[in-house]
């Protein structure tokens, strides 16, 4: 059921409408149980089922965990629950890969092997609810917050549907206070909720699914286009993703916002970042810092020395590579941002130690390469995201830095050049958030037309097909 359909908005409207009649909070939450638990039954009842059952296991677990002042119970409790999470998740996700992996492996070795590939369905956002699963009883187990006692509560945590699918990765200790919380009518949450969903769908329909018209037939057969329209698709790509996957979070919190939910901002203008590790804190900032609090500091973060700290970057980024897809090219992603991570925690290192330099690298114009280089260093790197395999991600990149002749853009340029426009223009507009006092001046009137007005270039601009949201596949 994707949010940019009709059959979502009227599931939405429905809802939407029987939630604010209804006055008891505690049935508020079960009509919200009943509509996430539908919203994922309608792709896969089967699925939907299995995700009750492990969330279900992870509340009872929990409990006995808070419960028990046995250490050693404790950790077998925990060992347990992320055991049956993991598990699920290799099983659906990774298996086959694995399977192919070792399969080349041996066949590399001399021996010939034919591993029998797996029959499965990818469950959607398996990656984003077990990752949500695992949050919270590892802070139970920590002592961080106490299991919760009411099992619709904490059903309604994993389940609830603006995030279920595609995050962003809600943690416990912000979600659970909410559902305890009454819901009052509030006008000017269902504004900002409106405002989201609005921002949301121009996202996804004007930009992103107009990129993919770019950025699809390239990447589909890269040895066909000249050189600079595989430019134009790399970073077309990268404007792709960016909408889509923020565009896909700005439904998201919008959504919530009008049920009278609150759910972590996932962007903050990250083709803005001047240096890779700030982008990581601008770009799914709920899987960053998810990586951070429960891969990256566990390992030891950076406290036990600079090629601890190095390691400990590459393990954590590799893994989030993996997180993102069972195949080589995730994880050399993944590995990629890493390396990139690591030499820039070296050079701002050495570059501390020179004080003309470090000015230099303050001043607007050093900011302003700095955030090229790292705008630069994202779009190559998503050449190897986006492509079948690492061969056809060296030698698309190959081809975009040695000149070949070939077919011209599948769109008209102008096209990119608009898009690539309103991106910059936004990302200034927002950095500068006094330029927006304008905007608050004027009359409501002037704001119906100006949000009824990026309604219909929204939909004007939508394709005829609606491609579903990146995101969805991890």
């Amino acid at each position: 059921m994707l949010f940019c359909t009709q059959k979502f908005l009227f599931f939405f409207l429905v809802v939407f409408t029987v939630y604010w009649a209804l006055p008891w909070q505690r049935v508020r939450v079960v009509l919200l149980l009943i509509a996430s638990y539908y919203f994922y039954a309608s792709w896969n009842p089967m699925l939907a089922s299995l995700i009750f059952l492990t969330t279900t296991l992870d509340y009872a677990v929990a409990r006995l965990m808070d419960a028990s002042a046995s250490e050693r119970l404790r950790r077998a409790l925990l060992t347990l629950s992320i055991g049956v999470n993991v598990g699920l998740l290799v099983y659906f996700k990774y298996a086959n890969f694995f399977l192919a992996s070792l399969a080349d492996c041996l066949n590399a070795a001399g021996m010939s092997a034919s591993l029998p590939m797996l029959s499965v369905i990818l469950p959607v956002g398996i990656s984003f609810y077990t990752f949500e699963a695992i949050s919270y009883t590892v802070d139970v187990y920590r002592r961080r917050i106490p299991a919760e006692r009411n099992l619709a509560h904490f059903l309604l945590f994993i389940l609830f549907f603006p995030h279920l699918v595609a995050g962003p990765i809600v943690r416990a200790s912000d979600f659970l206070p909410q559902v305890r919380r009454k819901k009052r009518w509030n006008w000017l949450r269902i504004a900002l909720g409106g405002k989201l969903v609005l921002l949301g769908l121009f996202k996804k329909l004007a930009i992103a699914n107009r990129m993919a018209l770019l950025v699809d037939p390239v990447f589909a057969n890269p040895t066909a286009y000249e050189s600079s329209v595989l430019w134009m698709a790399a970073v077309g790509y990268a404007f792709q993703v960016y909408c889509d996957f923020s565009g896909y979070s700005d439904l998201a919190l919008g959504t919530a916002q009008l049920l009278g939910y609150r759910l972590a901002v996932n962007f903050n203008l990250p083709f803005a970042a001047a240096n890779v590790t700030d982008f990581w804190r601008r770009w799914h900032i709920s899987l960053s810092n998810w990586i951070r609090d429960y891969i990256f500091f566990p390992l030891g973060g950076s406290r036990s020395g600079r090629l601890r700290t190095a390691a400990n970057l590459l393990i954590a980024m590799t893994l989030c590579g993996l997180w993102h897809g069972a195949n080589w090219p995730m994880v050399a992603w993944g590995t990629l941002n890493g390396l990139c991570m690591v030499v820039h925690r070296f050079f701002k290192e050495w570059a501390q130690r020179r004080p003309m330099l470090d000015r230099l690298l303050q001043t607007t114009a050093g900011i302003a390469v700095r955030i090229g280089l790292t705008f630069l260093t994202f779009v190559l790197t998503l050449v190897v995201f986006r492509t079948a395999s690492l061969a056809a991600g060296m030698g698309m990149m190959e081809r975009m830095f040695v000149s070949h002749s070939g077919l011209a853009s599948p769109v008209p340029p102008i096209s990119f050049w608009m898009i690539a426009t309103i991106i910059a223009a936004a990302h200034l507009l927002a950095a500068y958030p006094a330029s927006w006092n304008l905007w608050e001046r004027l009359p409501s009137w002037a704001h119906g037309f100006g949000y009824a007005g990026l309604l219909i270039v929204s939909l004007i601009l939508a394709p005829a097909n609606t491609p579903t949201f990146i995101y969805f596949q991890f």
